[in-house]
């Protein structure tokens, strides 16, 4: 969508007041530990931008309140597996050799979009050290949710996303589906079903040296994601609210993980 389409979406500019009520009236009234997925996109017409929808979102939960995003870095899973776009056979091990190390403070996320990228560069936001899917935190629990975040599994129940679902956090969409929701993953390791693993080998920094680090992760797949969402939503009778211009939910996480990993150990 070009910056043109999302004038034309909104009758006046939407402002960080206008996102912090529209927040409010989602449900969120602050202190909440908040899973964030977003789409810049969706929200429409923003006055300022990422930085505004960030500090909405700062302001509407407040720093004894703690947000969440994936800043997930696909660059560095195996090019062999890349479609979006796929890169020539003969490219795999110049990439895999020459790619340098994942640096938390450096490395940008891939398709996550503006406001994750925004975020995690803000004051006082802390990222996980994993090469692959990392999260960024702000706020009361930050530290404590993503620093021990596990090199083997990580989107299991060690990872950020069982932090969140030990916390009785919440998942914010703002303009997403479900099919982006990183919960449904933890759903895959709990449900009651036979499971595939995979290994992923990336490049990290060890003092001051480049290394490589292999590590197991969960085979998973998002091809049924929308479906369980729709599911629940029906299930659990989830309402939607307007967030800007976004179609937004604000979902109980660990209804939604529980909720999934029985309907994957059903349906899959």
């Amino acid at each position: 969508m070009s910056e043109a389409d999302a004038v034309a979406r909104v009758d006046q500019p939407i402002t960080i007041d206008r996102l912090v009520e529209n927040l409010r009236a989602l449900g969120i009234s602050g202190g909440e530990t908040v899973l964030c997925h977003s789409s810049m996109s969706a929200i429409g017409w923003v006055c300022g931008g990422p930085p505004a929808v960030v500090d909405a979102l700062m302001e509407a939960i407040g720093a004894d309140g703690t947000i969440v995003m994936p800043t997930h870095t696909t660059q560095y899973s195996d090019p062999a597996a890349w479609q979006h776009p796929p890169v020539p056979e003969s490219w795999y091990p110049i990439i895999m050799e020459e790619r340098p190390p994942y640096r938390p403070d450096i490395t940008p996320s891939r398709g996550m979009g503006a406001i994750v990228e925004c975020f995690r560069t803000y004051p006082d936001v802390v990222r996980s050290r994993h090469p692959l899917y990392s999260f960024a935190a702000w706020g009361a629990d930050a530290n404590a949710i993503i620093e021990d975040h596990p090199l083997e599994f990580p989107l299991g129940p060690e990872s950020p996303i069982g932090a969140i679902y030990d916390r009785d956090g919440t998942v914010l969409m703002l303009g997403t589906g479900y099919s982006t929701n990183t919960s449904l993953h933890l759903g895959e390791h709990l449900a009651d079903l036979d499971k595939g693993f995979e290994t992923e080998t990336a490049p990290i920094l060890e003092s001051g040296e480049k290394r490589l680090e292999s590590f197991q992760v969960l085979s998973t797949s998002t091809a049924d994601f929308e479906t369980v969402g729709q599911a629940f939503d029906a299930e659990h009778a989830i309402d939607t609210a307007t967030v800007g211009d976004a179609t937004s939910r604000l979902l109980e996480q660990r209804s939604l993980v529980d909720f999934a990993a029985s309907w994957f150990g059903v349906n899959r």
